[in-house]
């Protein structure tokens, strides 16, 4: 990502894509320090038709765009932003974490839009922890992002049902998640180890559920983090190219031509 290695538990050797969601990438190492923020992170690019998300966990990551907007979400909060019909932006690190070093983890996944939505007026919504509604029991934490878990309902719309959660179970501790049962799903465990049914998925295991169901039961046997996406499948022709997901290759083409004449708008970013 940016030239940096990360773990992309989705695209892999067995599965592209699980519609909706189309990548996961993990980034998590430490930052050495000694470097301005316009040397570390993302530089500028541009997307279109799809949404993608970050969820930090460790560390912040600044956000700047063509629309003018500009943020930084700390530990426990989201980058929400929906590329719509174009939208260039950066993802840099405070100049704190730059210049001093430190630990920094987050994971991006791309969801995709149905054709409808792709070329709507793209949006960014910065989502801290504090304003990320939390379910919590004795042994587990879940923040819900998007969709709703039992009764509460997330920070963050979405183009198409989806419930977007990240979790964390103390050891021996268990939680049953519900959700539709035509959504395909999958967990991803950060850090730590989970049983579901037959299934242990350790550390940067990913598990996959296939509209099969509608719960799923986890049990941990280490203190875990982890992330649930769950979606309903759009079902739709997908055609990608780098930061561009359309439905066909002359709209793609369309993405690329439109990127070069800058009608993804420009940024030009400003430091401190």
């Amino acid at each position: 990502m940016g030239g940096h290695l990360l773990d992309q538990p989705l695209p892999n050797n067995e599965l592209q894509h699980l519609d909706p969601f189309l990548l996961i990438h993990h980034w998590h190492q430490v930052l050495p320090g000694g470097q301005r923020p316009q040397e570390a992170g993302v530089g500028p690019h541009p997307h279109r038709g799809f949404s993608p998300v970050t969820f930090i966990f460790k560390g912040a990551v600044e956000h700047r765009d063509s629309l003018g907007e500009r943020a930084t979400v700390h530990a426990g909060g989201t980058q929400w932003m929906f590329a719509g019909r174009g939208i260039t932006h950066s993802e840099r690190f405070p100049r704190k974490l730059t210049e001093n070093g430190g630990e920094l983890e987050f994971i991006q996944f791309w969801v995709n839009s149905p054709a409808e939505h792709k070329m709507k007026q793209p949006y960014y919504q910065p989502i801290q922890l504090e304003d990320t509604p939390l379910v919590e029991t004795e042994k587990s934490k879940i923040w819900v992002v998007s969709g709703q878990y039992e009764q509460t309902k997330g920070a963050a719309p979405s183009n198409s049902p989806m419930l977007l959660l990240r979790g964390e179970l103390e050891k021996d501790g268990e939680v049953t998640i519900p959700f539709n049962s035509d959504f395909n799903a999958l967990i991803y465990v950060l850090e730590g180890g989970l049983k579901s049914g037959n299934t242990t998925i350790l550390t940067k295991d990913m598990a996959i559920y296939r509209q099969d169901g509608k719960a799923i039961h986890l049990q941990a046997t280490a203190h875990t983090r982890y992330i649930l996406l769950a979606g309903e499948p759009i079902n739709e022709p997908l055609a990608q190219y780098g930061p561009f997901v359309m439905n066909n290759e002359t709209q793609l083409m369309e993405a690329v031509r439109d990127a070069q004449m800058g009608k993804m708008g420009v940024l030009v970013e400003e430091f401190d």
